[in-house]
């Protein structure tokens, strides 16, 4: 039967913690298919911010979205921008209040691999993510490290994760340990509740 894929580990993780009606962010749209995910799960009351520097990547998404989801739904919103500005974007409303955020970090498949996502920013919109999810709420970030610059990004994700205070987040790793080639990996961070006063 085999185990589960990374990346339907953390679809699995993050629809957990979806309910309908809530506001949710793909913070690497790429082609779409987490943020098509996120968009089912949330319904049409829901929300979901994508985000992608590349505009093909959007319009792939977006091709995506409109071969499945009905014409009346409208709650999916594409920006042309940086996932460290992710803060920007959503409604103050909306800050501690996302039940799922997710990542796939790397390169746009099927795209010219120079263009990929960078540590600095990454490590910026991973602090906005723990900023903008609601207790219980779960972040999960897809790490490729088989390219140019992605052991540098790897390293410093897997430094910035292992960092967080264990009081405030739960975070673990899911990753395949016999398998050539680089193969990506599934970190996952929960936003823990409060502790009762």
């Amino acid at each position: 039967m085999g185990f589960i894929s990374v990346l339907s580990l953390a679809q699995e993780l993050a629809g957990q913690r979806i309910g309908p009606g809530d506001c949710c962010i793909d913070a690497t749209a790429g082609n779409g298919v987490d943020t098509l995910f996120l968009a089912k799960a949330a319904g049409s009351g829901g929300l979901v911010h994508a985000f992608d520097i590349q505009e093909t990547a959007l319009a792939s998404t977006a091709a995506r979205l409109s071969g499945e989801l009905s014409e009346r739904f409208t709650g999916v919103r594409l920006h042309l921008a940086s996932h460290d500005r992710m803060k920007d974007y959503v409604e103050a409303e909306h800050h501690g209040r996302i039940s799922a955020i997710m990542f796939n970090l790397g390169y746009l498949p099927g795209a010219e691999h120079t263009v990929i996502t960078q540590p600095g920013t990454t490590l910026a919109a991973l602090d906005s993510s723990l900023e903008l999810l609601r207790p219980g709420g779960v972040l999960t970030v897809v790490v490729y490290s088989g390219h140019p610059g992605g052991e540098e990004e790897a390293e410093a994700v897997n430094t910035w994760a292992e960092a967080l205070p264990q009081r405030e987040f739960q975070v673990m790793s899911y990753r395949f340990m016999n398998q050539q080639n680089h193969p990506p990996y599934l970190i996952a961070v929960e936003k823990r509740q409060p502790a009762a006063k």
